[in-house]
């Protein structure tokens, strides 16, 4: 196989849940999915950990927020991201991670 670049780790919210969430494993430790959600002063964060679930919305809005994850609207269901990484960041739990974020449902 070959390297994996960059490039792909930018996530496509148009593909669907159960393919996003095998990306996300893919990309773990290196080099990380990258993603973007509104509220997030516009900059792309680094997803580590999410699960496919039921869930219907236009691809790439945020369903939900909570402790428990960011559901996130797919082509095909929703992902509930729950380990992120914001820009210059550690790995953190969701729950650390909304701690001072806008980020809320659309």
């Amino acid at each position: 196989a070959s390297k994996i670049d960059k490039a792909e780790a930018k996530l496509d919210w148009n593909q669907p849940a159960t393919t996003l969430a095998r990306k996300l494993r893919a990309f773990d430790p290196f080099p990380g999915a990258v993603v973007t959600l509104e509220g997030v002063e516009g900059e792309p964060v680094k997803a580590w950990h999410g699960v496919a679930e039921a869930g219907t919305g236009r691809p790439g809005q945020v369903l939900a927020v909570d402790t428990g994850g960011i559901v996130v609207a797919c082509g095909e269901g929703a992902l509930r991201l729950t380990e992120l990484q914001k820009p210059g960041g550690r790995r953190v739990g969701v729950a650390d991670f909304l701690n001072g974020s806008k980020l809320r449902p659309d």
